[in-house]
């Protein structure tokens, strides 16, 4: 598979936003309720349970197939530590933080750079699903949970041997989501910050 094809599918994949398809098949835009976010935490809260664990699977899927389009196209060896498993990963979630199928305006990337760790470093993903759910259950709120899961894969891609390029894209991936916590970092600052129900 050419770089250039892998690299593109990766960022339209990360645009396929599975909040906005679940919303929609439930009659719901979920931009226009709630705290408007097009993510998971956004459809628990208004459209439930199992409407939220779809638009979870969904984007966690986005990232292990963007990831495996990097892997496939770098020749199928190294996953841990192939720059092109983390370039595809970052494209995916920058296609779901800016979608071309819903005019640039997406979610946070969490679910869909979480597909990306389940590819990349799978025991690293498991080890921060548990800490997300267990942050996220005591304090009842998402971001809180993801903020923290975020800064605990720095230690964990270290130490699963991810260096180089790779790192740099891991990096990029990262940033990219803390930088579109912004607002929930105002309201947590502020202590208005959503809960989710448990």
């Amino acid at each position: 598979m050419p770089t250039w094809l892998a690299l593109f599918g990766a960022y339209l994949i990360g645009s396929l936003d599975f909040a906005f398809v679940v919303a929609q098949a439930k009659g719901v835009d979920i931009t226009s309720v709630g705290s408007g976010n097009p993510g998971t935490s956004n459809v628990l809260r208004t459209l439930g349970r199992g409407p939220a664990a779809m638009v979870l699977l969904g984007d966690l899927l986005k990232g292990v197939i963007a990831s495996a389009l990097g892997w496939l196209a770098a020749g199928g060896d190294e996953v841990a530590n192939q720059p092109l498993v983390w370039a595809a990963g970052f494209l995916a979630v920058v296609g779901h933080a800016f979608p071309i199928f819903h005019r640039f305006k997406g979610g946070k990337g969490v679910a869909t750079g979480g597909g990306v760790l389940f590819f990349a470093v799978p025991l690293v993903a498991a080890a921060i699903g548990i800490v997300w759910g267990v942050v996220a259950k005591v304090w009842k709120v998402a971001s809180v949970a993801s903020l923290l899961g975020l800064v605990l894969t720095i230690p964990g891609v270290l130490l699963s041997g991810v260096r180089g390029d790779s790192l740099i894209w891991f990096a990029a991936m990262l940033v990219l989501i803390i930088w579109r916590h912004r607002p929930n970092i105002q309201r947590m600052l502020a202590g208005s910050e959503e809960k989710v129900p448990t």
